[in-house]
Formats: C-alpha cells, sequence, structure tokens
C-alpha cells in the first residue's frame, strides 16, 4: 500500500489509509478500505491502476458512490475514486458538451441549460457522476444517456487511452460495453439542441419536483434497488407482493416508492442484503418474477 501511496503522492493525488466508505456513497453505509485514492488526471489513474496490478493488490474504480452497497467490513484493496479532482466540464461546439467522469450528472444538466442547450433534462435530479451514467447508461422518465452521448475516452485493460463511439459502447437499458471490464471511463461528450433557457429550466424543475414527490430522497439509498424486469415494473411487483415497509434493521423497503431498499435507521450492510434477498425470493415465489439487483456490491466476500 506505501508504494501504491507513493505513486498517488508522485502525481499530485490525495490519498488516505483506512478512510471510512460510508462517506462516499449515497446509502452511507460500509466499512473502511485499505488505501483510497483520488485521481486527477488519465496519467495518475494509469499509474495507481498499474501500480496496484502490479502487487496483485485488488482495486475497485468510484464515482459519485450513488449505485454501490458497501460491506460493512470495508474492502481489503485500493479505491480509486474518480470525483471533484477530476470533473471538468466544457463546451466543445455550440451544441457539444465534454465532462471529465467525475463530474456530477447534475452539474452538465445545469451546465446545458446555462448554455441554452436541451436534452439532458431528464437526468437532473439523479445523483450519479458522468462516468457512472454512461457505466450503466442511467436514465429516467424516458430519457437515457445513450440518447445524447457522442463518444466516451476510457482507459483500456493495457492502459491505452482510447475513444469509444456510441455504437462501441452498445448501451441499452442499465447496460454498457464497460461492464465486466477492466476498462475506466475518464470522459463522455454529449451532443444537444439548442432550446430555451427558460423552457429547459421549467422541464428540469418539473423533473426534480416529480423526484422529490414520489422518491423516498430523505433517506440513504443506492437509488432504486431493482432492475425493471421485462414486462413489468420491480416496484409493481413488491407492491402487489405486500412488501412495502417491509424491514430488517434498519433497512427498510420504502414506503413511499416500493423499488427503493432505504437505510431507514442506521441499516447495516447484512440488514440491506436480506432484505434485497428477501424481496427477491417473495416476488418469484408469488409472480414468477426473478428480480434482477441493480447497485454494485462492493465486498472482499463473494456473494454470488
Amino acid at each position: 500500500m506505501n508504494t501504491i501511496a507513493e505513486t498517488a503522492k508522485k502525481y499530485g493525488c490525495s490519498f488516505f489509509y483506512d478512510e471510512p466508505l460510508n462517506k462516499y456513497n449515497t446509502f452511507r453505509i460500509g466499512g473502511k478500505c485499505k488505501l483510497l485514492v483520488k485521481i486527477n488526471s488519465a496519467e495518475s489513474c494509469i499509474a495507481v491502476r498499474r501500480a496496484c496490478k502490479e502487487r496483485n493488490v485488488p482495486y475497485k474504480v468510484m464515482g459519485n458512490g450513488s449505485n454501490i452497497i458497501v460491506d460493512d467490513d470495508g474492502f481489503s484493496g485500493v479505491i480509486i475514486l474518480i470525483g471533484n479532482d477530476f470533473s471538468d466540464v466544457r463546451l466543445l461546439s455550440d451544441t457539444e458538451i465534454y465532462c471529465q467522469a467525475g463530474a456530477l450528472l447534475s452539474s452538465l444538466c445545469v451546465f446545458a441549460r446555462d448554455n441554452s442547450l436541451s436534452g439532458a433534462e431528464f437526468a437532473y435530479g439523479i445523483p450519479g457522476s458522468v462516468g457512472g451514467a454512461v457505466f450503466m447508461n442511467a436514465g429516467a422518465y424516458g430519457g437515457e444517456i445513450k440518447d445524447i452521448i457522442d463518444f466516451c475516452d476510457i482507459i483500456d485493460e493495457n492502459d491505452e487511452i482510447k475513444r469509444l463511439s456510441a455504437d462501441e459502447l452498445s448501451l441499452s437499458y442499465r447496460h454498457s460495453s464497460i461492464m465486466g471490464t477492466e476498462k475506466i471511463i475518464l470522459g463522455a461528450s454529449f451532443i444537444f439542441k439548442n432550446g430555451d433557457i427558460n423552457a429547459i429550466k421549467a422541464s428540469m424543475d418539473d423533473f426534480i419536483q416529480r423526484r422529490k414527490s414520489k422518491q423516498p430522497l430523505e433517506y440513504g439509498s443506492a437509488g432504486s434497488t431493482f432492475k425493471r424486469p421485462e414486462g413489468s415494473y420491480a416496484s409493481l411487483l413488491i407492491d402487489q407482493c405486500g412488501l412495502k415497509g417491509y424491514s430488517v434493521g434498519g433497512a427498510q423497503v420504502s414506503e413511499k416508492h416500493a423499488g427503493f431498499v432505504i437505510n431507514k435507521c442506521n441499516a447495516s450492510f447484512n440488514d440491506v442484503m436480506t432484505v434485497i434477498k428477501d424481496v427477491k425470493r417473495i416476488v418469484e415465489e408469488k409472480t414468477g418474477y426473478k428480480l434482477e439487483c441493480e447497485p454494485v456490491i462492493i465486498s472482499d466476500k463473494n456473494l454470488g
């Protein structure tokens, strides 16, 4: 770990030993990692990951932590955090915006609005980073990242920086070609249409009010806990099974929106995972639908 920390220091990156991960995810749970590095450039990301691989130290890449669940026992490796230190947003042309991966999706939305560019309104209020949004093709209210993305810059498995077209990303419902690989997203470019700033603002305000009225934003969560099954909706199935309000310890199926498992009161990792497991089992028993967990689990354990 000391050698990896020295690499981070060489590139001017902030780093922290035994850092609690509950500070870095929206569920507000999770133990410590051995070392957390806040990368500040593509070069620092390549160097830190290479140092991990050369020493057989496990690593995970995190953004804003809005779609993850972290084990209370923590993570015995290195967290490569792509956040505020790598979050520039800039115009490429009159209708195209480039964002580094650590930029918040909300920052992209506001930047587009302020430049009278329309197309990202649906994403306003999604709490993730641009990198995370591209990774999972984030979407809401009928819009998805695939609708506006032009290209994505990545570090590939051989530490080469490459540019992938929208087609090469193979974006579909909560999926991209980045998933299941060692590729790391560095940034992405999005194409917009010229619009009226007041109309764009009104649309964004409407979306955020809908979120506040329908989603349990006052509690920690990882957003929608289950992917939408083909032919139905996870929240509908969970509600039909009488599971709204179902709880284990401090974790609960939200009474406001059944698609969210929330940190109601000092929930543990095991509380959350037990609720998820129980919901999946009961829904399958009663409806035949198999729900798939949407958030990424960070743990040293093999959880199946």
